[in-house]
């Protein structure tokens, strides 16, 4: 994968920036302090926190301040790698969560039904509860935890983080999404009507907060405010889940507008004719040529029919390239490209962003080399020959056919295992079936003696011949009364404990007598022929019954069903069969076009024509056409005639055969396989303590090159063996955590969110002891260091997955989510459970607008630009929310980075008085 531009490298060096021009800068002093901002200048006099007491003396010198405000820098930096380890592990479990499926029952509106499987979690309510919880849970549980950790009092750091880290991700990640993605490509938003609603609540979430902390009753938060603020998040799901399922209005709204050239809108239905298919609003991401599932059936997902369609083209594309793979290299291959091609969940950026920043290496790759030693690993097993006991003798083969004019019919008896030496004795005799014995065969009986070393013997039966038309006629041989013999040739009946031979199937031989009077009756052999459409060539075999005398031709053509011939489903095949005499079988072929379908039921014909009798002798004089001059015939030839008429071929029962192209049996099994394989959970999952330590002392190979060939895990670089360095105590810390296959998730769920609310409280207390000792405000540290720091996991998350996902839902559709949740939960939460407690004891929960109040205003504004940026870009001539042309990433880029700079520069400047607030 290539390295995206270093638009995130200076982010550092431009928060230490600001912090110096308001810190070093001469500060005015203000005729009165704006309410919240207890003072202009920076807190130089460090409070304990809820972990970590002051560091003593209060007042040290210059020297031992800079140590200190190094010492806390980097222990807030090693801080936010730990967070980062443990938010893998806490992404997987959400993923592992998700990724539940139930089975269900199909009732198509034809009344069919099939069973599929469905995930248990709607992907837009895992996106915006568990997925967001995960994403943004630093931030939420720092302002919660802040609140309760100082006696229910409100705090800086923790709303200031949550501001500042949804600037930092609706500007700083969105323009890094837009210019890493390939000059002339573009991602649209999928799921257009969600990410209308998630962007509606990102930035009311916004103008909710202004208005409960300046409008409604400044400086107070009363408890209808904190919870209505909280009760905002299941609003948000809930509308955004109706708005996923097309419920109530939205099944009403689904339909195509177009703009005609007075700018009037026009109401066009799904599936009509339009001028102008770029103007339609794409509400749902798909083209207006598709056509959506019923509505009647329940349980429908069309994630995994498009899972199906993916992995059925990586199939096809692989045989296609490496036609001499083995099934096995073939099938690893498509594994690790439907992986790679996959939609993938919010959940996997990260954790695949996470590894790869701290050594642990590429998801995907690491995991098809692990499948691949797997695979060789396993030693082949050649099959074991059974021990044969004894000796066996049976017919082979078990059918035989014969002309009644033949004279003998020859079977054979086959003798195998046991003792070469010792002689054996078998009994047999005929049975009648429709022929009868004297009639149409001599009965014959008698014993077969195998001498040591013989292995074969033959059955010789007579067949009477005759001049009667009549139908095939078979009947039966069989063997019994198995003998064993001693050197002397003395013959024993074996015991039933301890035998020395038996007799296997077959023990009875069929042998059918073909009437040689008759031309014959032509036919196939079944009304419907099967056939895999990866059969290649069929043979379709025309039997001739009831006679075989004379040559016959038997034309032949294929007739168009639901099948298309002309190479589209098979190809067109018509031509004769020549029957000679005696001759009883012949095979028409027809090729089969092997499109590869995951589900195909489609038929074509294949009918035989009037038969052709290539008359010889008499039969050539009685039967013309044409009886030249009336010619009278005898009663002898008027006989030889009505002889030669009942002896002329004609057409069977089926002579017209429907064939049945299916699906093939292999391929669908081999994409089912596939499909159950490309479950991400499975890949970034853990099944043991010992996988989880294994991989925590592990370095693999970080970023590279996600094209379809690079299968192979490289060697890892000088910067992940530095990152695993700094890391592997965090990751052999949290691989205690139990693995995520234990109660389905849940274990490492809520082991999980103790151990970041832990480290929350850590970086709380690191973060204030850190400003106040270079005398930066709670706010200014949190919006420029604690919202990075928090921040930085999704950056390179939301980068990989604009450049690997074919859609902008994962990379920036997440992003307004993931805002509104942080205001819904994390302020939501702490102030109602901090307004209820001041309530309980009869005071009121004073909160300040102050800072806050200027950030939230400053940050709405720029996220409506930002967000009507966005609608912009979806045009047709740029193409998509992401990418387009070099110079218009440059523009947009630009735009969303100086907005980020001139929010926090402002925010800053407000907090030093430098400019006047709320």
């Amino acid at each position: 994968m290539r390295r995206g531009p270093g638009t995130f490298r200076f982010l550092p060096a431009v928060g230490l920036l600001a912090a110096g021009l308001c810190t070093g800068a001469s500060v005015p002093t203000p005729t009165e302090s704006p309410p919240g901002n207890n003072s202009c200048l920076g807190l130089y006099e460090c409070v304990p926190g809820i972990l970590l007491p002051t560091w003593l003396p209060q007042d040290p010198s210059p020297g031992d301040k800079a140590a200190r405000a190094i010492v806390y820098f980097v222990a807030m930096v090693y801080m936010f790698l730990g967070m980062s380890i443990i938010a893998d592990r806490f992404m997987a479990s959400i993923e592992v969560i998700t990724s539940q499926e139930r089975e269900v029952v199909v009732k198509k509106p034809n009344g069919e039904t099939f069973t599929t499987m469905v995930r248990v979690w709607n992907e837009t309510v895992s996106n915006l509860t568990l997925m967001a919880l995960g994403s943004s849970a630093p931030e939420i549980l720092l302002s919660i935890i802040e609140v309760c950790g100082h006696n229910f009092e409100p705090g800086e750091l923790g709303p200031a983080t949550i501001v500042g880290s949804a600037a930092f991700n609706m500007f700083v990640i969105m323009a890094i999404c837009i210019s890493v993605v390939p000059d002339g490509e573009h991602r649209k938003i999928k799921h257009l009507r969600v990410f209308f609603i998630t962007a509606f609540w990102s930035i009311f979430a916004y103008i909710w907060l202004y208005l409960i902390l300046s409008v409604s009753s400044p400086g107070e938060v009363e408890i209808w405010e904190a919870v209505i603020t909280f009760a905002f998040f299941p609003c948000l799901v809930l509308l955004a889940w109706v708005a996923d399922r097309r419920l109530l209005m939205y099944r009403y709204l689904h339909k195509h507008y177009r703009a005609d050239k007075r700018r009037n809108i026009v109401l066009q239905v799904t599936g009509s004719d339009s001028s102008s298919p770029k103007a339609d609003i794409e509400m749902d991401g798909v083209s207006k040529a598709s056509q959506d599932p019923p509505d009647s059936w329940p349980g429908w997902q069309q994630p995994e029919e498009e899972t199906r369609r993916v992995v059925t083209g990586i199939l096809k594309d692989l045989r296609q390239k490496h036609p001499d793979k083995e099934p096995e290299q073939l099938l690893e291959m498509a594994n690790y490209q439907a992986l790679l091609h996959q939609q993938k969940s919010r959940a996997f950026y990260r954790i695949h962003a996470t590894r790869c920043m701290t050594g642990e290496g590429n998801i995907l790759k690491r995991h098809a080399a692990e499948q691949t030693r797997r695979v060789l690993s396993v030693p082949l097993q050649t099959p074991e020959c059974p021990l044969r006991q004894g000796v066996s003798l049976s017919f082979q083969p078990a059918r035989y056919q014969c002309f009644e004019n033949c004279g003998w019919v020859h079977l054979t008896v086959v003798r195998e295992g046991g003792r070469e030496d010792l002689p054996v004795a078998v009994d047999y005799r005929t049975e009648d079936g429709s022929a009868n014995a004297g009639s149409d065969y001599e009965y014959s009986e008698g014993t077969l003696v195998f001498k040591p070393g013989e292995t074969l013997k033959e059955i010789s039966v007579g067949i009477i011949d005759d001049d009667i038309f009549e139908e095939d006629e078979h009947f039966f041989v069989r063997l019994g009364n198995l003998r064993s013999g001693d050197a002397e040739g003395m013959f024993d009946c074996d015991s039933a404990e301890h035998p020395k031979g038996r007799l296997v199937s077959p023990l009875t031989a069929t042998v059918t007598i073909l009437d040689d009077d008759h031309a014959g009756i032509f036919t196939f052999e079944d009304k419907v022929h099967h056939v895999s459409e990866s059969v290649g060539v069929m043979e379709l075999r025309v039997l001739r019954t009831s006679g075989a005398r004379g040559t016959v031709i038997i034309p032949y053509r294929t007739v168009e069903g639901t099948a298309r011939g002309g190479g589209v489903d098979y190809e067109d095949t018509f031509g004769e069969l020549e029957f000679l005499n005696d001759e009883t079988m012949k095979a028409i072929q027809v090729k089969i076009v092997d499109d590869e379908e995951y589900e195909k039921q489609e038929n074509f014909f294949v009918v035989l024509e009037k038969p052709r009798w290539m008359k010889r002798g008499i039969s050539a004089l009685l039967l013309t056409d044409d009886d030249e001059d009336n010619k009278k015939l005898s009663a002898e030839e008027e006989e030889a005639r009505r002889i030669a008429e009942m002896g002329k071929p004609i057409l069977g029962e089926h002579s017209k055969l429907e064939v049945v192209i299916e699906e093939s049996y292999e391929f669908k099994s081999t994409v089912d396989k596939l499909i159950k394989k490309t479950n991400l959970a499975l890949v970034i999952g853990t099944h043991s303590w010992r996988e989880q330590f294994m991989e925590a002392i592990t370095v693999s190979a970080g970023d590279g090159d996600e094209d379809d060939d690079a299968r192979e895990e490289k060697l890892p670089s000088c910067f992940d063996y530095v990152m695993h360095f700094l890391t592997v105590f965090w990751k052999v810390l949290f691989a205690f955590v139990p693995p995520t296959e234990y109660w389905n998730g849940w274990a490492c769920f809520v082991t999980c969110m103790f151990a970041i609310g832990l480290l929350t409280a850590f970086i709380n207390d690191l973060a204030s002891h850190f400003g106040c000792t270079v005398g930066l405000k709670d706010s200014v540290t949190a919006v420029i260091f604690v919202a990075l720091g928090t921040s930085i996991p999704d950056t390179f998350a939301s980068k990989v997955a604009a450049l690997q996902d074919q859609y902008a839902d994962a990379s920036i559709g997440n992003v307004t989510g993931s805002n509104a949740v942080n205001v819904f939960l994390g302020i939501g939460l702490a102030w109602s459970v901090a307004a209820i407690y001041w309530a309980s004891k009869g005071q009121e929960f004073r909160v300040h607008p102050g800072s806050l109040a200027f950030s939230v205003t400053l940050f709405t504004i720029f996220a409506f630009v930002t967000i009507s940026v966005l609608l912009y870009r979806r045009r047709p001539h740029i193409g998509g929310e992401l990418g387009g042309t070099r110079r218009g990433k440059l523009v947009t880029c630009a735009i969303f980075i100086s907005l980020w700079l001139v929010y926090v520069v402002f925010s800053a400047l407000e907090a030093y008085c430098h400019i006047k607030g709320f």
